[in-house]
């Protein structure tokens, strides 16, 4: 497959438009849909860190990696990368909780001797282990816009490789027409509120279409901000999806199928109305409960104060991904 490399559309406009709706309403969904007794607490992101919080934040880290290019390509924005004290507090992850502030619970993700099986429709099934996510691909830094589906929106420099490397190492069969995602799911650890998520559709798995995951733009992260990959973003390994909502990139991948048919999807699956399996950022598409014309950029201080950008469509990267859609 050939990839022709076309200039992303970096500028944004200045002019800022009427706020949304709250982003909240997705949490106000979750309460309803399971009955949980579980608001949403931005508490992690208001509130500074004490100097303990904050050494205790940098303990999650992760590890510096080496031998790492930067692709020139995707290595400025108009806008500045996101701290990395924000990024790592300010997380979705439910299978740890509903609230931003689960890095803490997190923790107990065990990645010590992890597993990622490829199977499916492929002519080499492979199964890839910890060492092997840094190791078998020439790992990249990209930094990317991160657009979430509650308005929100960061700046991160993600490390890893194109999912199509891994296409080309297990060459699927010509039956491949989709790719399936799935997370770990261990009920002893991911407990998250338990009660309130034991009818919802676990493990957590997330679906492209084969010409999606070989795109450019698509990538497997393993890294960010110089180190590996912390247990709140998705450690070892998550999907990286610029153009689309956050909630596509599944995290703490443990298995890849390559499959014949459109798999079903965790948040498709609760809520179609909602959660489009495509999930991509489209700002004149709204929310049935909140508009998406404009985003929020995760810093300091309370959430609404921070500042309000004009959404883009695909994110900015219509260069890249529109003949996809067309």
């Amino acid at each position: 497959m050939v990839f022709s490399k076309l200039p992303p559309d970096w500028q944004l406009p200045e002019t800022l438009v009427t706020p949304e709706a709250a982003f909240f309403n997705r949490r106000r969904f979750m309460k309803t849909l399971i009955g949980a007794g579980v608001g949403a607490s931005l508490a992690g992101c208001r509130r500074p860190l004490t100097s303990k919080g904050l050494a205790e934040l940098k303990s999650t880290y992760g590890q510096p990696i080496k031998s790492v290019v930067e692709n020139p390509a995707f290595a400025n924005l108009d806008r500045p990368v996101t701290e990395q004290r924000f990024a790592s507090r300010f997380n979705n992850y439910y299978e740890f909780g509903m609230t931003k502030n689960i890095w803490p619970n997190a923790q107990k993700l065990p990645t010590e001797d992890w597993k990622v099986e490829v199977t499916g429709l492929v002519k080499n099934p492979k199964t890839y282990d910890r060492d092997d996510l840094l190791s078998a691909f020439p790992l990249e830094e990209r930094v990317y816009r991160f657009r979430c589906v509650e308005a929100w929106a960061m700046v991160v420099p993600w490390i890893g490789f194109p999912m199509r490397r891994l296409i080309e190492a297990v060459e699927p069969t010509a039956a491949a027409k989709f790719v399936r995602f799935q997370s770990f799911y261990d009920p002893k650890i991911t407990e998250g509120p338990t009660v309130s998520f034991s009818n919802l559709p676990w493990p957590y798995q997330e679906g492209l279409r084969l010409e999606e995951m070989a795109n450019e733009l698509a990538f497997f992260a393993v890294g960010i901000y110089g180190r590996t990959l912390p247990k709140q973003h998705g450690a070892p390994i998550r999907m990286v999806l610029p153009w689309k909502y956050g909630f596509k990139g599944a995290k703490s991948i443990v298995k890849i199928e390559f499959l014949a048919e459109q798999p079903a999807t965790f948040w498709n699956t609760i809520s179609p109305n909602e959660y489009k399996f495509e999930a991509n950022v489209e700002p004149d598409v709204p929310h049935p409960r909140w508009s998406q014309k404009t985003e929020r950029i995760v810093g300091e201080g309370n959430n609404w104060d921070w500042e309000r950008r004009p959404t883009l469509l695909y994110n900015g990267y219509g260069d890249y991904v529109a003949s996809l859609y067309s």
